[in-house]
């Protein structure tokens, strides 16, 4: 089968011939119809996380059809389509996993990172981390759901109930969100890049009711402000955003590192709190309201092995919404 190929941070993915992967006992090989390029992706390629199970095939946000099954993965017949998320498998041991908290494993296993994904035309996967998703909706429009929203989703619970909500950086997961928040009844307060007017308009056509820089204040006070791009000076920036008791939730698997900042500014029990992964309750639970909201992605994409590209817009900023690549 075809893949793009990690092997080397600062290296372009190669596009190599490799053999079909073959699933295991609770396995599942499927074969791709699409497969979202998430800003992990990026991280890994510019070696931000250096842990990646090289050569590897990335790509976390996977849909595609059942092409086998392994002698004792149940739940899914030959032809169905599923989805793949970053969380690839955990020990179901640990206190963590015990406590119904599996996004928090001390030995989990992550699709695109330390196994292979879905950056090919087939890959294996846990059978038991896997979802059912729609057999009839575009795979593309699906993509980008298996972690900017799947994880982005996380990241909105834990920002609470509150009616203002502000997003920092808005790409694919802010979108998605939007959206969700809106059809909610909530406020968005959409912050991008300083100067991207283009970002901004995209975000009050999704029905956010404010869109600046993200060296602005939103003109009203934040409940919670959740931070998608990976700038640790935002942290303070969106702590003075925010309401006494308010959060600022960072959504990313990598940060850069979070000034100091005045004590004054954390005072009347604000909160700031990491993201870790995501549960499979949480897939259900999103993919459910997905549905119900009506929730549409915006899309570029690409072809496979124009992978690389799609990293360097990702990169450059030039992408609104979600790049996807399709076999």
């Amino acid at each position: 089968m075809r893949a793009m190929v990690f092997h080397k941070a600062g290296e372009p993915l190669r596009l190599e011939d490799v053999s079909r992967p073959k699933p295991g006992p609770k396995e599942v090989l499927i074969r791709v119809e699409a497969c979202g390029v998430c800003r992990t992706d990026l991280h890994i390629a510019d070696d931000d996380l250096t842990e990646a199970a090289v050569p590897l095939i990335p790509g976390h946000e996977i849909v595609g059809r059942i092409e086998a099954s392994g002698s004792r993965a149940e739940g899914f017949g030959t032809g169905q389509r599923v989805g793949v998320p970053w969380l690839g498998s955990t020990c179901r041991q640990c206190r963590y996993c015990r406590e119904g908290r599996e996004n928090l494993c001390d030995a989990p296993v992550f699709t695109g990172y330390t196994r292979n994904g879905g950056f090919a035309e087939f890959c294996v996967a846990d059978a038991r981390y896997v979802f059912r998703l729609d057999e009839e909706a575009s795979p593309v429009q699906l993509a980008p759901l298996l972690c900017a929203g799947l994880i982005g989703y996380r990241s909105y619970r834990m920002a609470g109930e509150g009616g203002n909500i502000g997003l920092y950086g808005f790409g694919a997961a802010a979108h998605i969100l939007t959206q969700l928040a809106v059809w909610q009844g909530r406020k968005v307060f959409a912050l991008t890049r300083p100067g991207d007017t283009d970002a901004q308009e995209f975000a009050r056509s999704l029905g956010a009711a404010w869109a600046g820089g993200s060296d602005e204040r939103p003109p009203e006070e934040l409940d919670a402000a959740i931070l998608f791009a990976s700038v640790g000076s935002l942290v303070p920036a969106a702590l003075k955003a925010v309401r006494k008791g308010g959060r600022v939730v960072c959504g990313g698997i990598h940060m850069s590192d979070i000034p100091g900042f005045p004590y004054a500014d954390l005072w009347g029990e604000r909160h700031i709190l990491s993201v870790a992964n995501l549960t499979r309750q949480d897939g259900d639970e999103f993919l459910s309201l997905a549905v119900e909201a009506g929730l549409s992605t915006r899309t570029r994409s690409y072809a496979l092995e124009e992978a690389n590209q799609a990293l360097a817009d990702m990169r450059q900023g030039h992408l609104q919404g979600a790049a996807v690549l399709v076999p």
